[in-house]
């Protein structure tokens, strides 16, 4: 049994408390166990974001949210041996596997923090990157501000984020079949925190604008993301149950309730299943945007 370790909270603005209190609970905890699988499934994502961000040898980038660290790891690969790659997340799980897990040598570090409130060094960063790290901002304007001081001039910005909910069936089909068994979540109102805040395609420009970024631009991309990670059919379902949407529908109910929307979700998986793999459609936005 390992040592329990006291999980720590970064300070961070008013409004972004109960993300970092979800993102250092158990759903956070979860996201780093599973860190391995995810990367799996996000990697070509990761792929897409950073060739559009471009990030050359010698400079110094930004990471936000970056979890379990393979993007910011990414980062400092691209940009070594003279650049820097610093890792920013709010979750105390995800950042302890990104450093036990960051090769040794590479130029990055990784700090606990809330991008909206950090003390960056003015103008002191070529790029700010994410990977579906920046839909969590409770005030994003304040957020995007407060990051761009952090870059020079000429530095740019480039994240993924999702699009529109039914355009990532992947997500939201097992949703649907959990809903057979249990009411509705409350609806997340278009601009609050989530997956899909960023959906908004004029939602997204007027944030960054808003925040005094210039060259806006959006690109979209479609991907298939196999849920089953080339685990077969029940991989795909334990993976829907225990992160996402349809896992915390099912949070609180009984054993039965569990078992029977496990039932649903299988019958709803099974005629995508080809080989080994169960792939559904994910539909994201690749950002661009100037700092001036």
């Amino acid at each position: 049994m390992r040592d329990e370790v006291p999980m720590q909270q970064p300070s961070g603005h008013e409004q972004n408390v109960d993300q970092i209190a979800y993102w250092n609970g158990p759903s956070g905890q979860r996201w780093a166990d599973r860190h391995a699988v995810q990367e799996r499934l996000l990697g070509p994502i990761a792929d897409v974001l950073i060739d559009r961000a471009g990030p050359k040898p010698g400079e110094r980038v930004i990471d936000v949210g970056c979890g379990s660290g393979a993007t910011t790891v990414a980062f400092a690969k691209a940009v070594a041996p003279n650049g820097f790659a610093l890792g920013l997340d709010v979750s105390d799980p995800m950042l302890s596997q990104a450093r036990a897990l960051a090769p040794k040598g590479l130029p990055l570090d990784f700090v606990l923090a809330d991008a909206t409130v950090h003390p960056f060094e003015p103008a002191s960063f070529d790029l700010l990157a994410s990977r579906f790290g920046v839909m969590f901002f409770a005030d994003p304007i304040a957020s995007f501000t407060n990051l761009r001081r952090a870059l020079k001039p000429s530095g740019r910005l480039a994240f993924a984020c999702w699009r529109e909910p039914k355009e990532n069936p992947w997500m939201m089909a097992p949703l649907m079949a959990v809903y057979k068994h249990v009411p509705k979540m409350p609806p997340v109102g278009p601009e609050e925190p989530g997956p899909f805040a960023f959906a908004s395609e004029e939602r997204v420009m007027r944030i960054l604008k808003g925040a005094g970024f210039v060259d806006v631009a959006m690109e979209p991309h479609n991907l298939a993301m196999d849920i089953a990670i080339g685990g077969g059919l029940e991989a795909a379902v334990d993976g829907a149950l225990q992160i996402g949407p349809a896992s915390r529908a099912l949070q609180g109910h009984p054993p039965e309730t569990y078992e029977a929307a496990k039932a649903s979700i299988r019958e709803m998986l099974a005629p995508f299943l080809k080989g080994q793999s169960v792939a559904l459609q994910g539909a994201i936005w690749i950002v661009t945007a100037k700092a001036s």
